[in-house]
């Protein structure tokens, strides 16, 4: 098949379109690849680097990659157009350098690096890493869709564990035969190396020994214990659009290519530099320079920036096609909210009032800024939680199979003492070393507050809280540049699970009230997870990330009926009702009404906000003459 052959050869096009006389080939290229990848569901039969571990794939083949990016680098130069000599012939042979990082070297072949044909290009390298906090069954139902495409003889899958890049492509790879680019906005060009093949297989994990290398590499992940390959993308063109933090999907060339591991190492080692000068040199070189077998690059022909991460849903949904899909969907919205209701009661103990609060803290986003305040956080303070881990844990566990990206920040001192919450310039490796708070847009960030002891927060312990204050106030994170700030806006749901009333600021507190108190917690939150179908659990997945991109607005009617309430309440408690009170209402009648599939305010939701808020208000009132002091 003419296509897949495309998908394992990419660079055969690229080589096919260079040798057209006066054609203007880049552009070409990019036109084949995103006319091939609409056909026929044609992106599932790209293997991705999600899936499939990376000694699996045939180098220099299209690979597809869905992930963040955590750190963008300098822009690099490399030979763009070269041009290689025979000395003893003087036969001339012209050369492209894009989407390669080794040039091509024949046998008797040298660069000319005097050459007039040369043109000096520049890329941007990004370091994308995996969505921090993926969902399991993101990953699963990603991997179940491209895997039900792939050629019955899975071309990219060896039979036995391990395979080398000979066997993979034994034409493509040939060291001896080839010379290392121009890389980096210093690099040298080396001149036809002879090393060794080395194969290093990547074990998913935070640290990894890479060749020659002490102390391990640091694949930055931003949250602890997660897997997953680390990746170089080397952009091309409108790199601009991207910018750290972004998500996206990229199509493009895997180069995984032995020399350059060889070339790093004897870069690194024949420096001949000012002694401090070389330390900061090497640390910036082995940051930026990792061995290809544990952090592959990507040699992008395609990328978007995607607006959400969910596999269940069409992944652009302005598409026609999409559209569809949304109408179908909407249609049997009321039955889905009907069974997440019940569904999320029974995970909060009976709870049906805040069964309604958490499906619309789920479905909340930032949909604008004015000025510094971002419009539309709903962070939630789940006050009232049974000071025993499993409870939290298992209410994290439902959000974790409802979401496609989630987090638990257990708030222990030891936690808030030791752990790194923000992102700061590691000025010696020339890189970003990344924190617990640099997350991807729209995931959930669950912080259990019941694990809060006794204890003494020391200086790094309040930056932390801090900075979790501010991302919930303000939906941003400073990060640390040493002599500055630099602030990243954000977009994260934030949950707060605590006892009595959190020590984080909050959107609204709404506290529990179980009807039921299970004799086996640990047997009754596992057998809700299993009884639920798990078309089921599909419907409310899409029925979250859905409602979440849906838009909404209010007419100049209501506006003005609501004004007016709000007048009228504020003569009958001009007490209790403030400012932040209108506010807050709004935002409740904003994702009441998303939650029903309705894009605007009827007068009938504004009178369920009130009731839902006067309710929730109650509740705390007897909370507090209960405890007498505030919650």
């Amino acid at each position: 098949d003419d296509c897949i052959l495309d998908y394992f050869m990419p660079l055969t096009i690229v080589l096919t379109s260079q040798n057209v006389p006066n054609s203007d080939w880049e552009k070409k290229v990019t036109e084949y690849f995103k006319e091939k990848l609409k056909e026929n569901n044609a992106t599932n039969w790209v293997p991705s680097l999600n899936d499939v571990p990376v000694h699996y794939l045939k180098p220099n083949s299209l690979v597809k990659f869905r992930c963040m990016v955590q750190d963008m680098f300098d822009p690099e130069f490399y030979m763009g157009v070269y041009e290689t000599v025979d000395p003893n012939t003087n036969a001339r042979v012209l050369h492209f350098g894009k989407y390669r990082d080794v040039a091509e070297c024949g046998p008797q072949q040298e660069i000319d690096l005097n050459s007039s044909q040369t043109v000096t290009s520049e890329r941007q390298t990004f370091y994308c890493v995996p969505v921090p906090g993926e969902s399991a069954w993101v990953k699963e139902i990603s991997f179940l869709t491209d895997q039900a495409r792939v050629s019955p003889s899975t071309s990219y899958t060896p039979s036995r564990h391990k395979r080398s890049y000979e066997e993979d492509e034994d034409m493509d790879l040939h060291p001896s035969k080839q010379k290392e680019q121009h890389m980096g906005s210093g690099g040298d060009i080396h001149g036809c190396v002879e090393p060794k093949r080395l194969e290093t297989e990547a074990s998913a994990g935070h640290h990894l020994i890479s060749p020659n290398c002490s102390p391990p590499l640091d694949l930055n992940f931003p949250l602890p214990g997660e897997k997953g390959p680390a990746c170089l993308v080397k952009v091309y063109e409108s790199w601009d659009n991207f910018k750290v933090n972004d998500v996206l999907e990229v199509y493009g060339i895997l180069s995984v290519d032995p020399v350059l591991s060889i070339v790093n190492n004897e870069e690194r080692d024949s420096t001949a530099l000012d002694p401090m000068e070389c330390m900061d040199t090497a640390e910036e070189h082995r940051v930026h320079s990792p061995p290809a077998s544990l952090v592959p690059r990507i040699h992008v022909i395609l990328a978007q920036k995607l607006q959400h991460i969910n596999p269940l849903l069409p992944a652009c949904l302005n598409e026609e096609e999409s559209k569809t899909f949304v109408s179908n969907f909407m249609s049997e919205l009321s039955p889905v909210r009907a069974e997440l209701l019940g569904f999320l009661t029974h995970a909060l103990l009976g709870d049906s009032l805040a069964a309604e609060y958490l499906i619309l803290h789920l479905i909340s986003t930032v949909y604008a800024r004015r000025d510094v305040l971002p419009l539309g956080k709903f962070t939630v303070n789940l006050s009232g939680c049974p000071r025993n881990s499993i409870f939290t844990e298992h209410i994290y566990r439902i959000i974790q199979q409802l979401v496609p990206a989630s987090y638990r920040l257990q708030m222990t001192i030891e936690n808030m003492n030791h752990s790194r919450f923000i992102p700061h310039k590691d000025y010696a490796a020339n890189r970003l070393v990344s924190g617990v708070l640099q997350l991807a847009s729209n995931t959930s960030l669950v912080v259990d507050e019941t694990q809060l002891e006794q204890g003494q927060l020391d200086t790094t312990g309040v930056h932390n809280v801090t900075a979790l204050g501010n991302l919930i106030t303000w939906q941003k994170v400073d990060y640390d540049f040493s002599y500055h700030q630099m602030e990243f806006p954000c977009n994260i749901n934030v949950l707060i699970t605590s006892e009595g009333r959190s020590l984080l600021p909050s959107d609204c507190q709404v506290h529990l009230q179980p009807q039921i108190i299970p004799p086996n917690m640990e047997e009754y939150m596992n057998s809700l997870l299993t009884a639920v179908l798990p078309s089921v659990l599909n419907k409310f997945r899409i029925y979250l990330s859905l409602l979440r991109l849906l838009d909404y607005s209010i007419s100049d009617e209501v506006t003005k009926a609501v004004e007016e309430d709000f007048v009228e309440m504020r003569k009958n408690d001009p007490e209790s009702i403030t400012a932040d009170d209108l506010h807050r209402t709004l935002l409740v009648a904003r994702f009441l009404s998303l939650s029903a599939g309705q894009t605007t305010l009827s007068r009938e939701r504004w009178l369920r906000a009130k009731q839902l808020e006067a309710l929730r208000k109650v509740r705390l009132q007897q909370q507090k003459c209960v405890n007498g002091n505030e919650l």
